[in-house]
C-alpha cells in the first residue's frame, strides 16, 4: 500500500478555502441586494404614510366642512322654526286681543244702550247707527285681515312638504334636460351662454321669487372707472343686501370628455374642462361687484354651472377647486344647490311680509282702540247732555203743573171766570219713570 502524501492536502485546502470565499461573496451580494430592497421598501412606506396622512387631513377638512354646513342648516331650520313660532304667538295674541276687545266693546255698548237707550228718539237711534257704522266696518276689516293671515299660514304649511317633494324631481328633470341641450349646443358659445341664462331663469321661476321685486335680471352698473358691468341676476335680501349670480357655460371640453373613447383622451378633455372653470373663476373674481355703486352685495358671488355632472366631475378631479374659488370669494353652484339657496331666500321674504302684516294689524288695532275710546267719551257726553235736558224738562213741567199757583191752574181759573177760549188745555200726563 502506497504511503499517504501530505502534499495533496494543499490543493484540497486551497479548493475548500476558495469555495468558502466564493460562498461568502455570494452571500454578501445577496445581503446587499436585500438591504437595498429594504431601503426602497422603507422609502415607499414613508411615501405611502405621507400620502395617507395627507388623505386623512383632507378627509378631516371635508368632515369639518360637512359639519359646518350641517350646523348652518340646523341654524336656518331653528331660525325658521323660531320665526314660525313667534308668528303663531303674535297671531294668537292678536286673536285674543281682538276677542277681548270685541267682548269689552259689546259689553260696554250693551250697558250704555241699556242705560241710555230708552232716552233716545228714533232720530237719535239713527244717528247712533251712523256713528257705529265705521266702528263696525273696522272691526270686520280687522277680523278679515287676521283670518287671511291665518289662512295663508295654514296653506303655506300644508304645501311645504309637497314643494319639497317636487324639488328633487324638478332638479332631476332639469339636469337631464341640461345634458340633452348641452349636446345640441355643442360648439356654439353664444348659444351655450343663452341656454345657461335660460336654465338660470328656470331655477329662479321655480324658487318662488318674483322678478322685479325679489330679483332683477341683466341690470346695468358702472364701476368707479366707468366700465359697464351687467351681472346676470341680482337677488335682493330682506335686510337690504344683494346676492350676485353670474352664469358661466363652457361645454366644448365637457362634451369632449363625455364622448372620449379612451382614458387618455378623457383625461386630456377633463384637464381642459378644469382649466375653463378656473379661468371663469379668475375672470369673475376681478369684476369686484361689491364695489359697484347702487349695489350692497355680500362678500361673495355665486357662479352658476347649469350641468350637475360637469360640476361633479370637475370637483372630483380637483378637490381643492372649491376652496380656491372660495378664497377668491366665488361660490360655485348648480341648479340643485342654487334652488335650495333661493328657496331659503324666498322663505325669508315670506316671513318678512308676514311680519309687516302683523305690524299693520297691530297699528290698526291701536287706531281702533283710540277710536273706541273717543266714541265712548262722546257717548258719555251725550248721556250727560240728555240728563241735563231731562232735568230742564222736569223743572219746566213742574212750573206748569205743581203747586197751587201753577200756570195751568191760573189759566183754568181765567176760563172759569168767563174768558172765552176755542179749546180747553189738554191734561198733561205725568212723566214715565226710567
Amino acid at each position: 500500500m502506497p504511503a499517504f502524501d501530505p502534499i495533496w492536502l494543499i490543493p484540497l485546502a486551497a479548493g475548500l478555502l476558495l469555495g468558502a470565499l466564493l460562498t461568502a461573496l455570494l452571500q454578501q451580494r445577496h445581503l446587499s441586494r436585500r438591504e437595498q430592497d429594504l431601503a426602497l421598501s422603507d422609502q415607499r412606506n414613508r411615501q405611502l404614510m405621507a400620502e395617507l396622512e395627507s388623505l386623512r387631513s383632507r378627509l378631516g377638512e371635508l368632515e369639518d366642512e360637512r359639519e359646518r354646513l350641517m350646523t348652518r342648516n340646523t341654524e336656518l331650520e331653528t331660525r325658521l322654526e323660531d320665526q314660525r313660532r313667534h308668528h303663531e304667538e303674535k297671531l294668537a295674541e292678536l286673536q285674543q286681543a281682538r276677542t277681548q276687545l270685541k267682548a269689552e266693546f259689546e259689553a260696554l255698548a250693551a250697558r250704555i244702550l241699556e242705560e241710555k237707550g230708552r232716552q233716545f228718539s228714533e232720530q237719535s237711534r239713527h244717528s247712533l247707527d251712523q256713528i257705529m257704522a265705521p266702528m263696525r266696518e273696522q272691526l270686520q276689516e280687522f277680523r278679515r285681515r287676521i283670518d287671511a293671515i291665518h289662512s295663508e299660514e295654514q296653506k303655506q304649511h300644508g304645501s311645504l312638504l309637497q314643494e319639497l317633494r317636487r324639488l328633487q324631481e324638478a332638479n332631476q328633470k332639469l339636469d337631464e334636460e341640461a345634458q340633452r341641450l348641452a349636446r345640441a349646443l355643442k360648439g356654439d358659445s353664444k348659444a351655450q351662454g343663452t341656454w345657461g341664462e335660460i336654465v338660470l331663469e328656470t331655477v329662479l321661476e321655480r324658487s318662488g321669487l318674483r322678478q322685479g321685486q325679489e330679483y332683477e335680471v341683466q341690470g346695468s352698473f358702472r364701476d368707479p372707472d366707468g366700465k359697464l358691468l351687467r351681472p346676470d341676476v341680482i337677488v335682493h335680501l330682506p335686510e337690504g343686501k344683494d346676492i350676485v349670480i353670474d352664469s358661466k357655460v363652457s361645454l366644448s371640453a365637457w362634451q369632449e370628455y363625455v364622448n372620449a373613447d379612451g382614458d387618455s383622451d378623457r383625461q386630456t378633455a377633463l384637464k381642459r374642462h378644469l382649466a375653463s372653470i378656473r379661468r371663469h373663476i379668475d375672470q369673475l373674481s376681478t369684476k369686484n361687484y361689491e364695489d359697484l355703486p347702487g349695489l350692497n352685495c355680500l362678500d361673495f358671488v355665486l357662479m352658476f354651472m347649469p350641468i350637475e355632472a360637469a360640476f361633479s366631475a370637475a370637483f372630483q378631479a380637483d378637490p381643492e377647486l372649491f376652496a380656491r374659488a372660495f378664497e377668491k370669494r366665488i361660490i360655485v353652484v348648480t341648479p340643485t344647490t342654487l334652488l335650495a339657496t333661493l328657496r331659503t331666500v324666498e322663505n325669508l321674504w315670506r316671513f318678512e311680509r308676514q311680519q309687516e302684516n302683523v305690524q299693520h294689524i297691530i297699528e290698526r288695532a291701536g287706531r281702533l282702540y283710540d277710536k273706541l275710546r273717543g266714541f265712548l267719551e262722546d257717548f258719555d257726553k251725550i248721556g250727560q247732555q240728555l240728563q241735563t235736558t231731562q232735568n230742564t224738562y222736569n223743572q219746566a213741567r213742574n212750573k206748569l203743573t205743581d203747586g197751587r199757583g201753577n200756570l195751568i191752574r191760573q189759566a183754568e181759573m181765567l176760563v172759569d171766570l168767563g174768558v172765552p177760549v176755542k179749546k180747553r188745555l189738554p191734561d198733561l200726563q205725568p212723566p214715565k219713570a226710567d
